[in-house]
């Protein structure tokens, strides 16, 4: 099993990519329409961010989860004992950011989230009516407008050989919402796991766009489309001194929406983010 890049461009897209979400949790998109220089300037903003103290004045709420979340608060990804080795920022359009970085991320947050939706309503023209009938409402509408819809800046700092044994970057795990959209970050080190058990991994040529069902899409489809275990790994050698940005667009529903018999979007949400500790 290997993931291809599907073109956006091409006639046979939607149901390329759709057979990819299903058959592995995970597509990659080429010469889709956002912006490549968007991303590099979001990229080397948010570097200085971290980089500098002034992270530390947007300390994260508890209550809302906007703004910085430290090392030392950073997720320990369900099953695992070990904190990943990470930092990184919670952008909402409500929330708190840094002046002079509102205006990229504001941007971009909008272009993700469009081409988001448009993905959600391919994934739904491609789902076969025996599993369709079990969405309570249009996928796309499940996330619009929703004030849940998450941006992380995620910031992977170089590894100083001090680090806890057994700690990666990015311990194995799901995520929660329906449609996780990442540009490639600007390193390699994503993996997805196959349904032997063994990993392979993600295509991160600069310029191509990573999706991955969420936990919320799987438990709509009755896990018709899988919600697959992926980690990011820690570098070797040179690589080591390096650091690593990440921009994913957590898809999340309104709170009141129906995902199944067991689950509202808030229900679920409330479950996991107790499960990760950050609540």
């Amino acid at each position: 099993m290997k993931l291809e890049a599907v073109d956006y461009t091409s006639a046979t897209a939607q149901q390329d990519f759709v057979k990819s979400l299903h058959e592995t949790g995970f597509g990659v998109l080429k010469n889709h329409p956002i912006q490549q220089e968007l991303v590099s300037n979001i990229y080397q903003a948010w570097q200085t961010f971290f980089d500098s103290q002034e992270k530390n004045d947007y300390r994260y709420n508890v209550g809302t989860q906007d703004g910085y979340f430290p090392p030392d608060v950073s997720e320990t990804a369900k099953g695992h004992s070990k904190k990943d080795i990470k930092e990184y920022f919670h952008y909402y359009p409500w929330g708190q950011c840094p002046a002079e970085l509102k205006e990229q991320l504001a941007q971009y947050y909008k272009e993700a989230n469009k081409l988001a939706a448009e993905l959600l309503s391919w994934v739904e023209a491609h789902t076969p009516k025996d599993v369709a009938k079990n969405y309570s409402q249009n996928l796309s509408s499940m996330v619009e407008d929703s004030e849940q819809t998450l941006l992380r800046v995620l910031h992977y700092p170089p590894l100083k050989g001090d680090e806890e044994l057994g700690a990666i970057r990015a311990g194995a795990h799901e995520d929660i919402n329906l449609l996780t959209v990442l540009p490639s970050a600007n390193e390699p080190g994503l993996q997805v796991q196959r349904q032997d058990g063994g990993w392979m991994d993600v295509p991160c040529d600069f310029g191509t766009l990573i999706i991955n069902i969420g936990d919320m899409l799987q438990e709509a489809s009755d896990g018709y489309f899988p919600s697959t275990s992926h980690r990011v790994i820690n570098p070797e050698g040179a690589d080591k001194t390096k650091s690593r940005i990440s921009l994913p667009l957590f898809l999340h529903p309104h709170s009141e929406v129906v995902l199944s018999e067991r689950h509202t979007a808030g229900s679920y949400l409330h479950e996991r983010l107790v499960e990760l500790g950050v609540i």
